[in-house]
C-alpha cells in the first residue's frame, strides 16, 4: 500500500492511492497514520479494506508527512562507500548515528527555507525506514519484521553548521524544513528487495546524485538491529539511511543551494519530491 496524508499543515487527513494512483479518503476508516496504525495487524486490516469503494479526494492537495507522531528522527551519516569518498572520509567501522529534529519534519513538496545566515546549505537524496513495532535489541535477521515501510527523504544540511562549528552534526540537520518525508508511506510487502533501489535528485534540472542502495555500507536489515541496541526503536521512528555521491560539498568547487533553487529527487518504488530553496524568515 502507499499511504498519504493530505491536507493543510496540522489539519492533515489520512488517505492511501488506490491501483489506479488516485488518492482516496480513508478518514471515515481511520483517524490517522501515525504510530497505531503502523503494525503489522493494523496495515492487514487497512489493506483489506476496497480502495474504490473510499471517497475519491479531488484536485491536487497538499501532501504532508505521511507519518504522524513521529518520536525520533535517527540518521545514520556516511553510509555510502561512494559518498565517504567524495567527502574524503574513512569508511566507518559502525554506523555514524545522529539526530535530526522532529521540528524540521515536513512534507515533501514543501518549500525548504535556508537557515539565518546560512552559505552552505546542501541536499541528500536518502532512503528513510519507518519502525512498525517496537525495536529493542533485536537482530539483524528479525530487524525487518519491525519495518512498517520505506520513504522518500531529502536529509537536507548546512554544512558549515555541522562540520565548522563543533563535532556535532545534529545542529546542521535539524534547522527547520531540513526533513522533506514523503510523498507516500510505502509499506515493506511492496518493495521486494529494499537494497536494489535506484535513487536521483535533480538541482535546476541537472542531476547532482544517481545511486542505488545497494551500496550502502550498512544495509537496512543492520541499522535497525544495530540503533535498536543503543535505543528503544518505537512505532513511528523514522530512520535515514545515507545518502549515495553528489552532494554540493563534494563538488570542486562546492556549489551549494541558494533563494530561488529547486531541487527535485525520487527512490525507485517510494515516490518523488519537489521543493523550491525560499530564503530564511522567521
Amino acid at each position: 500500500m502507499k499511504l498519504v496524508r493530505y491536507g493543510n499543515p496540522g489539519k492533515e487527513k489520512p488517505g492511501l492511492l488506490d491501483a489506479d494512483g488516485k488518492l482516496r479518503d480513508l478518514s471515515a476508516v481511520i483517524k490517522d497514520i501515525g504510530p497505531e496504525q503502523l503494525s503489522d495487524a493494523a496495515l492487514a486490516k487497512i489493506r483489506k479494506i476496497k480502495a474504490d469503494k473510499l471517497p475519491l479526494v479531488r484536485g491536487s492537495p497538499r501532501l504532508g508527512c505521511p507519518v504522524a507522531g513521529i518520536g525520533k528522527f535517527v540518521a545514520i551519516g556516511l553510509n555510502y562507500s561512494d559518498h565517504a569518498a567524495e567527502t574524503g572520509a574513512a569508511i566507518p567501522k559502525e554506523p555514524i548515528i545522529f539526530m535530526k529534529a522532529t521540528t524540521c519534519i515536513q512534507g515533501a513538496h514543501d518549500p525548504v527555507m535556508l537557515p539565518k545566515g546560512s552559505v552552505k546549505t546542501d541536499w541528500e537524496v536518502e532512503l528513510g525506514v519507518v519502525i512498525g513495532t517496537r525495536a529493542r535489541y533485536v537482530s539483524q535477521k528479525a530487524a525487518l519484521d519491525h519495518v512498517a515501510g520505506y520513504c522518500t527523504i531529502n536529509d537536507v544540511s548546512e554544512r558549515e553548521y555541522q562540520t565548522e562549528r563543533g563535532p556535532q552534526w545534529d545542529k546542521g540537520k535539524g534547522c527547520d524544513t531540513f526533513g522533506p518525508i514523503g510523498p507516500w508511506l510505502v509499506t515493506r510487502d511492496e518493495i521486494a528487495n529494499v537494497q536494489k533501489l535506484a535513487m536521483w535528485l535533480d538541482v535546476n534540472g541537472q542531476r547532482r546524485q544517481t545511486g542505488s542502495t545497494k551500496t550502502m555500507i550498512f544495509g537496512v536489515a543492520k541499522l535497525v538491529s544495530y540503533v535498536s541496541q543503543f535505543m528503544t526503536l518505537m512505532p513511528g521512528d523514522v530512520i535515514t539511511t545515507g545518502t549515495p555521491p553528489g552532494v554540493a560539498m563534494g563538488m570542486k568547487p562546492p556549489v551549494y543551494l541558494k533563494k530561488g533553487d529547486v531541487m527535485a529527487l525520487g527512490i525507485e518504488g517510494l515516490g518523488e519530491q519537489r521543493q523550491l530553496v525560499v530564503p530564511f524568515k522567521l
